[in-house]
């Protein structure tokens, strides 16, 4: 069957709403599309990592963050059903490395816990992170979950206690086969073993654990993969999985002895061990949606991870595994990132390199340092952070381009009543071919109206791809576009006073005004503040933001606009400052 969308025609008296066939729909952009998962009243639950609570957040945690912001945000902004959205996050303070670092630091664990936690929940408060739950394994309910989920395990025959032997990274938090260690050069010139993977020292260890059977998971592994080529994104992410799968997949030791780890959720009915830190971690994101009350159901497995590349083995082989062996599903999608790189070196105390996002924050505004981060990780492989590289983005592409854009379309002297001006047809035609004696429009301005048309389509295609640098990149280039349309023909230069000039003045400020209000609308996820400070200067209510209604140009295509005629929103300034004055001051002094 033919499928049909339907242009909105916002409501206007005695106008017949037109059903016109998909593709040229989307040629219209007359809605943005919502996507494989985003089908109205679809629940929706992303999370984040919950962070390791043995150091103060850095930029990579930020970036987690962030991009489930941005997606929860987004989905949110699809439609009605916003309470059907979840953003979860948290810290992970269980575990040898938190135990250590608290004796080292003269601590008792939970002191140190209830000091990082709290730096982690202020500064997603502080980025505008919308989570709607921030959970620690420290409490209660979590407790409660772990040990629930314990049980579910060891009800189905998949925990047993036997005498496990391997190599154990303590950084790491886990153990390694010995495919997967080898020998460095240590402080002495000695080989020691250490982590391929990692680089972590490992060393060899001997207890008596509970082991669960992760072996008898290969294949419904491998079904769950195969059978849903969406389940890890990017690709490369999916195809790295399908490969460990192909390797040694010895059976999982779950508890470690409370000999050597007392800080940590003890195993039900033995004492004498504690539960394996990462089985204990990953149960979180059932914990934050209500497990194990009947509640939860509603939200697994429509619940989406965006987690670390160097955490991918647990989130793809372990926590399904264990999710499969407690008679759950795996979760509906695991979307992974890559690192954040400083001038080129990887982030390191050592090295006295680490990026306080706290202070890029406050120097690079909440929206500035969101979109840095947003634009420029690509989730493929890792990114570089330099301080020259986030002024000369943001002053580029904000407040430049995106800035000097709407100040030019809402300046007095070419808008000098302030409204959202009339679009003339005669002046722009809505095929080249139409033209008569009033047509004004070139060719490079319908190319513009056809790409900011179809942006919404393609911004939400690298949504759902996990590709918001790309979305971002979209935007971009139709803001320097619309720039060169308004450069183009010079609004300056016309005059309200003239028959001939004011139809085409209008059209020229009207067509600009209305890729302003389609790119401020589609930023919204990633730079809500400044978005909404774009949106309310061009006199667009909060009811007109949302993604799933958003119409570009329907006065091109024949249809009522319910912004033409409309006063614009109260001045609000320059929308994004440079952060580089010294353009800026030599701007001024030349009058340019």
């Amino acid at each position: 069957m033919r499928r049909v969308s339907v242009l909105r025609l916002w409501g206007r008296p005695g106008v017949r709403r037109a059903a016109v066939p998909e593709d040229r729909a989307r040629r219209y952009g007359s809605r943005a599309p919502r996507g494989p998962d985003a089908a109205r009243g679809a629940r929706a639950h992303f999370t984040t990592p919950i962070f390791y609570v043995n150091a103060a957040p850095h930029i990579g945690h930020l970036y987690s963050a962030l991009l489930a912001d941005a997606l929860s945000r987004r989905r949110r902004l699809l439609g009605p059903g916003a309470a059907a959205v979840r953003l979860s996050t948290g810290t992970d303070e269980h575990g040898l490395k938190i135990q250590q670092a608290a004796a080292a630091a003269g601590l008792a664990p939970l002191e140190l816990c209830d000091r990082v936690s709290a730096q982690f929940r202020q500064l997603f408060g502080a980025a505008g992170v919308s989570s709607t739950g921030f959970l620690r394994t420290t409490e209660p309910r979590h407790r409660a979950a772990v040990r629930h989920f314990w049980g579910e395990l060891r009800s189905r025959g998949l925990l047993r206690k036997g005498l496990y032997e391997g190599w154990y990274c303590a950084s790491d938090e886990c153990f390694l086969p010995e495919a997967k260690v080898t020998r460095q050069p240590g402080p002495s010139g000695e080989p020691v073993p250490v982590s391929v993977e990692s680089g972590h020292p490992v060393s060899w260890t001997k207890e008596e654990n509970y082991i669960f059977r992760l072996s008898q998971f290969r294949e419904p592994l491998r079904q769950w993969l195969r059978g849903d080529p969406h389940a890890i994104a990017p690709e490369p992410f999916r195809r790295a999985v399908l490969q460990w799968l192909e390797e040694e997949l010895p059976d999982l030791s779950v508890s470690r002895s409370r000999r050597h780890l007392h800080w940590g959720i003890p195993v039900p009915g033995d004492d004498s061990q504690t539960i394996y830190v990462w089985l204990d971690a990953l149960v979180n994101y059932l914990t934050a949606i209500g497990y194990p009350d009947a509640e939860f159901q509603s939200w697994w497995p429509a619940t989406s991870h965006i987690i670390g590349k160097d955490i991918l083995k647990f989130h793809a082989i372990y926590w399904p595994a264990l999710l499969l062996g407690a008679g759950l599903s795996p979760p509906h999608r695991i979307y992974v990132h890559s690192h954040w790189t400083v001038c080129g070196q990887k982030m390191s105390k050592s090295l006295g390199n680490v990026v306080d996002p706290r202070t890029c924050l406050e120097r690079y505004t909440v929206d500035g340092f969101r979109y840095f981060l947003l634009r420029q990780g690509v989730p493929n492989w890792d990114c570089d952070y330099y301080d020259e590289k986030v002024v000369k983005l943001l002053d580029s592409e904000l407040a430049d381009a995106l800035g000097g854009l709407l100040n030019r379309c809402t300046a007095s002297r070419i808008n000098p009543s302030g409204t959202y001006p009339a679009f003339c047809p005669a002046c722009f035609p809505s095929e080249p071919g139409l033209a008569g004696p009033s047509a004004r429009a070139r060719a490079d301005d319908y190319a513009l109206v056809n790409a900011v048309a179809a942006l919404p389509q393609q911004v939400a295609h690298h949504y759902d791809h996990f590709q918001i640098y790309k979305a971002l990149e979209q935007v971009s280039a139709c803001v320097r576009q619309t720039n060169g349309f308004v450069q183009r023909h010079a609004p300056w230069t016309l005059n309200w006073e003239s028959p001939a000039d004011a139809p085409w003045l209008g059209t020229v400020l009207h067509v600009a005004l209305e890729c302003l209000r389609v790119f401020g609308t589609l930023l919204q996820p990633v730079t809500p503040h400044l978005a909404d400070k774009l949106l309310s200067r061009l006199g667009v209510s909060a009811t007109e933001r949302g993604l799933g209604e958003l119409c570009f140009l329907p006065r091109f295509y024949g249809h009522a606009c319910p912004f033409e005629g409309r006063k614009l929103g109260p001045e609000t300034g320059l929308l994004f400052p440079r952060l580089d004055q010294s353009r800026s001051r030599l701007v001024k002094a030349h009058g340019t």
